[in-house]
Protein backbone atom coordinates (compact mmCIF):
# COMPACT_ATOMS: atom_id res chain seq x y z
CA UNK A 1 0.00 0.00 0.00
CA UNK A 2 1.32 3.43 -0.94
CA UNK A 3 2.08 5.71 2.00
CA UNK A 4 -0.26 8.54 2.82
CA UNK A 5 0.80 11.96 1.59
CA UNK A 6 0.19 14.98 3.81
CA UNK A 7 0.41 18.52 2.52
CA UNK A 8 1.69 20.46 5.50
CA UNK A 9 4.20 22.87 7.00
CA UNK A 10 5.69 22.93 10.47
CA UNK A 11 4.01 26.05 11.82
CA UNK A 12 0.47 24.81 11.12
CA UNK A 13 -1.27 23.32 14.13
CA UNK A 14 -4.10 22.22 11.88
CA UNK A 15 -1.63 20.17 9.86
CA UNK A 16 0.01 18.95 13.07
CA UNK A 17 -3.23 17.27 14.13
CA UNK A 18 -3.22 15.17 10.97
CA UNK A 19 0.52 14.44 11.14
CA UNK A 20 0.26 13.45 14.80
CA UNK A 21 -2.66 11.12 14.08
CA UNK A 22 -0.65 9.41 11.34
CA UNK A 23 2.27 8.94 13.75
CA UNK A 24 0.17 7.72 16.65
CA UNK A 25 -1.51 5.18 14.38
CA UNK A 26 1.88 3.96 13.11
CA UNK A 27 0.95 4.66 9.49
CA UNK A 28 3.44 5.13 6.68
CA UNK A 29 3.24 8.68 5.37
CA UNK A 30 5.28 11.29 3.63
CA UNK A 31 5.17 15.05 4.06
CA UNK A 32 4.71 17.30 1.07
CA UNK A 33 6.01 20.68 2.23
CA UNK A 34 3.70 23.59 1.43
CA UNK A 35 5.51 26.93 1.23
CA UNK A 36 2.74 28.85 2.95
CA UNK A 37 4.82 31.86 3.96
CA UNK A 38 5.75 32.51 0.34
CA UNK A 39 2.17 32.26 -0.82
CA UNK A 40 1.86 28.74 -2.23
CA UNK A 41 -1.63 28.15 -0.85
CA UNK A 42 -2.85 31.34 -2.54
CA UNK A 43 -1.78 30.27 -6.01
CA UNK A 44 -4.31 29.18 -8.61
CA UNK A 45 -2.34 25.97 -9.14
CA UNK A 46 -2.63 24.99 -5.48
CA UNK A 47 -6.33 25.80 -5.35
CA UNK A 48 -6.93 23.90 -8.57
CA UNK A 49 -4.79 20.84 -7.92
CA UNK A 50 -4.67 20.49 -4.12
CA UNK A 51 -7.38 22.33 -2.18
CA UNK A 52 -9.84 24.88 -3.51
CA UNK A 53 -10.01 26.41 -0.02
CA UNK A 54 -6.32 27.34 -0.20
CA UNK A 55 -5.45 25.62 3.08
CA UNK A 56 -3.48 22.85 4.73
CA UNK A 57 -3.69 20.09 5.74
CA UNK A 58 -4.60 17.94 2.78
CA UNK A 59 -4.34 14.17 3.09
CA UNK A 60 -3.96 11.97 0.03
CA UNK A 61 -4.78 8.27 0.29
CA UNK A 62 -4.51 6.76 -3.15
CA UNK A 63 -7.16 8.45 -5.28
CA UNK A 64 -8.82 10.01 -2.24
CA UNK A 65 -8.01 13.58 -1.25
CA UNK A 66 -9.28 15.07 2.02
CA UNK A 67 -9.04 18.52 3.57
CA UNK A 68 -10.04 19.98 6.95
CA UNK A 69 -8.30 18.44 9.94
CA UNK A 70 -11.50 17.21 11.61
CA UNK A 71 -12.47 15.29 8.49
CA UNK A 72 -8.98 13.82 8.23
CA UNK A 73 -8.98 12.76 11.88
CA UNK A 74 -12.38 11.11 11.50
CA UNK A 75 -11.30 9.31 8.32
CA UNK A 76 -8.09 7.95 9.83
CA UNK A 77 -9.85 6.90 13.03
CA UNK A 78 -12.45 4.92 11.10
CA UNK A 79 -9.85 3.48 8.74
CA UNK A 80 -7.62 2.27 11.58
CA UNK A 81 -10.23 1.65 14.27
CA UNK A 82 -8.23 3.80 16.67
CA UNK A 83 -8.98 6.88 18.78
CA UNK A 84 -12.75 6.57 18.52
CA UNK A 85 -15.17 5.73 21.34
CA UNK A 86 -17.17 2.53 21.20
CA UNK A 87 -20.70 3.92 21.17
CA UNK A 88 -22.78 6.51 19.37
CA UNK A 89 -23.08 8.76 22.42
CA UNK A 90 -19.31 8.86 22.71
CA UNK A 91 -18.95 9.68 19.02
CA UNK A 92 -21.33 12.60 19.39
CA UNK A 93 -19.31 13.83 22.36
CA UNK A 94 -16.12 13.60 20.30
CA UNK A 95 -17.77 15.68 17.59
CA UNK A 96 -18.92 18.21 20.20
CA UNK A 97 -15.36 18.77 21.41
CA UNK A 98 -13.94 18.94 17.87
CA UNK A 99 -16.47 21.63 17.00
CA UNK A 100 -15.65 23.50 20.21
CA UNK A 101 -11.98 23.23 19.32
CA UNK A 102 -12.40 24.62 15.82
CA UNK A 103 -14.78 27.36 16.90
CA UNK A 104 -13.10 28.54 20.11
CA UNK A 105 -10.23 26.55 21.64
CA UNK A 106 -7.97 26.71 18.59
CA UNK A 107 -9.41 29.53 16.51
CA UNK A 108 -8.74 32.37 18.94
CA UNK A 109 -5.33 31.14 20.02
CA UNK A 110 -4.12 30.26 16.52
CA UNK A 111 -4.93 33.75 15.25
CA UNK A 112 -3.26 35.34 18.27
CA UNK A 113 -0.16 33.17 17.86
CA UNK A 114 0.07 34.05 14.17
CA UNK A 115 -0.15 37.77 14.85
CA UNK A 116 2.07 37.99 17.93
CA UNK A 117 4.23 34.86 17.91
CA UNK A 118 4.99 34.60 14.20
CA UNK A 119 4.45 38.07 12.72
CA UNK A 120 5.74 39.86 15.80
CA UNK A 121 2.92 42.39 15.95
CA UNK A 122 2.57 44.62 18.97
CA UNK A 123 -0.29 44.54 21.40
CA UNK A 124 -3.57 46.17 20.42
CA UNK A 125 -7.29 45.81 21.06
CA UNK A 126 -7.57 42.82 18.75
CA UNK A 127 -4.73 40.84 20.35
CA UNK A 128 -6.16 41.59 23.79
CA UNK A 129 -9.58 40.37 22.67
CA UNK A 130 -8.15 37.19 21.15
CA UNK A 131 -6.11 36.43 24.27
CA UNK A 132 -9.12 36.90 26.53
CA UNK A 133 -11.23 34.56 24.40
CA UNK A 134 -8.43 32.00 24.11
CA UNK A 135 -7.93 31.97 27.88
CA UNK A 136 -11.67 31.51 28.38
CA UNK A 137 -11.69 28.51 26.04
CA UNK A 138 -8.66 27.03 27.80
CA UNK A 139 -10.48 27.43 31.11
CA UNK A 140 -13.46 25.47 29.77
CA UNK A 141 -11.23 22.55 28.75
CA UNK A 142 -9.27 22.77 32.00
CA UNK A 143 -12.43 22.51 34.10
CA UNK A 144 -13.65 19.52 32.11
CA UNK A 145 -10.30 17.77 32.45
CA UNK A 146 -10.28 18.19 36.23
CA UNK A 147 -12.69 15.24 36.35
CA UNK A 148 -11.22 13.03 33.61
CA UNK A 149 -7.89 12.11 32.08
CA UNK A 150 -9.14 12.62 28.52
CA UNK A 151 -11.91 14.63 26.91
CA UNK A 152 -14.22 11.71 26.15
CA UNK A 153 -14.16 8.53 28.20
CA UNK A 154 -11.11 6.98 29.80
CA UNK A 155 -8.82 6.84 26.77
CA UNK A 156 -7.64 9.30 24.13
CA UNK A 157 -9.79 9.99 21.08
CA UNK A 158 -9.54 12.23 18.06
CA UNK A 159 -11.11 14.93 20.24
CA UNK A 160 -7.87 15.00 22.26
CA UNK A 161 -5.75 14.97 19.11
CA UNK A 162 -7.76 17.87 17.73
CA UNK A 163 -7.37 20.05 20.84
CA UNK A 164 -3.67 19.17 20.98
CA UNK A 165 -3.08 20.88 17.63
CA UNK A 166 -1.56 24.08 19.02
CA UNK A 167 -0.74 23.03 22.58
CA UNK A 168 2.92 22.11 22.00
CA UNK A 169 4.08 25.14 20.02
CA UNK A 170 6.55 27.37 21.88
CA UNK A 171 5.00 30.62 20.61
CA UNK A 172 2.43 31.09 23.37
CA UNK A 173 1.62 34.81 22.90
CA UNK A 174 0.67 35.08 26.58
CA UNK A 175 -1.59 32.00 26.74
CA UNK A 176 0.43 29.63 28.91
CA UNK A 177 -0.66 26.01 29.20
CA UNK A 178 0.87 25.68 32.68
CA UNK A 179 -1.61 28.28 33.95
CA UNK A 180 -4.26 25.56 33.56
CA UNK A 181 -3.09 22.61 35.72
CA UNK A 182 -5.57 19.98 34.49
CA UNK A 183 -4.96 20.97 30.88
CA UNK A 184 -1.20 20.79 31.44
CA UNK A 185 -1.49 17.29 32.92
CA UNK A 186 -3.62 16.25 29.96
CA UNK A 187 -1.01 17.63 27.55
CA UNK A 188 1.59 15.51 29.33
CA UNK A 189 -0.56 12.41 28.92
CA UNK A 190 -0.94 13.03 25.20
CA UNK A 191 2.81 13.63 24.85
CA UNK A 192 3.44 10.28 26.57
CA UNK A 193 1.53 8.31 23.92
CA UNK A 194 3.71 5.97 21.83
CA UNK A 195 4.65 7.69 18.59
CA UNK A 196 4.11 11.26 19.83
CA UNK A 197 6.38 13.93 18.37
CA UNK A 198 6.39 17.70 18.75
CA UNK A 199 5.25 19.68 15.70
CA UNK A 200 8.64 21.12 14.79
CA UNK A 201 10.09 17.59 14.88
CA UNK A 202 7.31 16.09 12.81
CA UNK A 203 6.76 18.40 9.85
CA UNK A 204 9.06 20.26 7.44
CA UNK A 205 9.61 24.00 7.28
CA UNK A 206 11.11 24.96 10.65
CA UNK A 207 12.72 27.23 11.69
CA UNK A 208 10.94 30.00 9.88
CA UNK A 209 8.99 33.08 10.82
CA UNK A 210 7.19 35.59 8.68
CA UNK A 211 9.87 38.13 9.52
CA UNK A 212 12.43 35.90 7.77
CA UNK A 213 10.49 35.55 4.52
CA UNK A 214 11.29 37.74 1.50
Amino acid sequence: MSPFKLYCFAQSGNAYRAALMLELCGLAWEARFVDYFNGETRTEAYKRDVNEMGEVPVLVDGELKLSQSGVILDYLAKKTGRFLPDDEAGRREVLRWILFDNHKFTSYFATLRFMVGLRGEGENELTAFLRTRARAAYAVADKHLQASDFLVGDRPTIADISLAGYIYYPERAGVVVEDYPALARWAGRIAALPGWKAPYELMPGHPLTLAETP
